[in-house]
Order: structure tokens, then sequence, then C-alpha cells
């Protein structure tokens, strides 16, 4: 399974780190996944309702298989529902379309307790939406593969992102939990090495902030001076 070669390569390569690219538009996923940098991507109805993907499952079904095919070892799809009913079977029929769907489900008491049904038939959850340092305790106790907390959003309503998201990291490594921090709203791609110094290892990134990563003027112009170089030198 492609995911299953993905993790395996990340292994061999002595780093736990995976970033995903958090956009549902079908024209950044062609840009951005086909460089290997990405680990896979992110999506709910939000970013959804930007592209102008209808949120329906066959909809969802044919986005998925296009991040696949273009190399996305996962691609996370959120259910929808007031319901426990509703959320549960929206999620199964998201987690039918491949083996490479993870499930993300809001983290309220009706979320919790759909994402407990899906993860006890066996489907990969991730726990969206966390504000709080306890919310992430939820998810490694429900057993959910991830945990999304929101870091730009956070320190919009007053508080101090990077260092919550931190203080969330340093509870998951207390009680040994495998559930990662997935850490999305990432305003900056400075926030990105700041928090991988303090453990933070997994990080879902707009095509805004994937863009930061090569935006480094004095990188370019020593591009541009190595080329110019090499063509003095008698390179075609």
């Amino acid at each position: 399974m492609k995911k299953d070669l993905i993790a395996a390569e990340k292994a061999s390569s002595g780093t736990t780190l995976r970033l995903l690219l958090d956009s549902a538009d079908e024209t950044q996923w062609q840009t951005w996944l086909p460089m290997g940098l990405f680990y896979g991507v992110t999506t709910n109805p939000i970013l959804l309702e930007r592209a102008n993907v209808p949120c329906s499952v066959e909809r969802l079904a044919t986005l998925a298989r296009q991040g696949l095919e273009l190399g996305a070892g996962e691609v996370h799809l959120q259910t929808w529902g007031t319901g426990l009913e509703a959320l549960v079977k929206t999620g199964k029929d998201l987690a039918a379309i491949d083996d490479g769907v993870v499930v993300k489900v809001p983290v309220t008491k009706v979320g919790c307790a759909a994402a407990a049904q899906l993860i006890a038939a066996g489907i990969r959850v991730t726990l969206t939406g966390v504000y709080a340092c306890h919310q992430v305790l939820i998810a490694a106790a429900v057993g959910a593969d991830y945990v999304a907390p929101y870091l730009g959003r956070i320190t919009d309503a007053g508080g101090e992102g990077r260092e919550a998201v931190a203080a969330m990291q340093r509870a998951m490594r207390g009680i040994g939990s495998p559930t990662r921090v997935l850490v999305a709203s990432l305003r900056s791609v400075d926030d990105i090495g700041l928090l991988a110094a303090q453990g933070l290892d997994t990080f879902t990134l707009s095509p805004a902030i994937a863009a930061q990563l090569f935006d480094v003027p004095l990188t370019n112009a020593a591009a541009i001076s190595f080329n110019r170089a090499a063509r003095r030198m008698g390179a075609s």
C-alpha cells in the first residue's frame, strides 16, 4: 500500500517529519504533490467550499483518488452531520474510498463518540478543531492517529499559539501517546522551524506557506549565480 511505502521510506531516512498540504484545490495538488515534499493532504468543508468542490462522498472519492495518484500517502477528509449516526455513517463512507483516507472529526462530545466508533471499526481518525491542551488527551484516549490544533486561530483568540501547541506536544510525550500532533493554521513558515525545535514533527501547510519555504532571496540569488558560472564555463 502506498501509505505504508511512504511511511517506510520516512522511517529509513531517520526522520519522523510529515508535511501535509492543506488544500482542496486540485491545481495546487498538481503543483505541489509531485515534488515529493508532502506526505499527504488535508481538507475540510471550508476548504472544499473555497475550491468550489461539492461536499459529497461521490465527489470526494474522485478528489481523493486524484490526490493518491499524484503521490499523496494520505488524504484527510472530514465527515459531517449534526448527530452521531450521521457522523459515523459519512465517516465510514469516506473511509471506504481508499485505505489512504484518514477521516477527520471535530473534537466535540458527539465527535468524540463518533471517532470512537470509527476507530473501533478499524478506521484511522484525525480529531480536529483543537484549541485547548486537554483536547489532545481526548484524542490519545480514543486512539486517534492525529490531533489537529489551530495554531494561528489560538493566537487570534488571544492565546500564545506556539506555546500552546508546544504544551500539547509535551503532554502527549508525557503520557507516551503515539497520536501525532498535526499543527494546522500556520501563519508563517517560521512557525515550522521553531516548533520543530520543540519536538513537533507534523504540520499541514497552506499553498501560501508552502511557497514561503522557497522564498529565500539569498538562496535564489545563489542559484542564479551558479547557473551564470556554469554557462561561462561552457555549460549548455
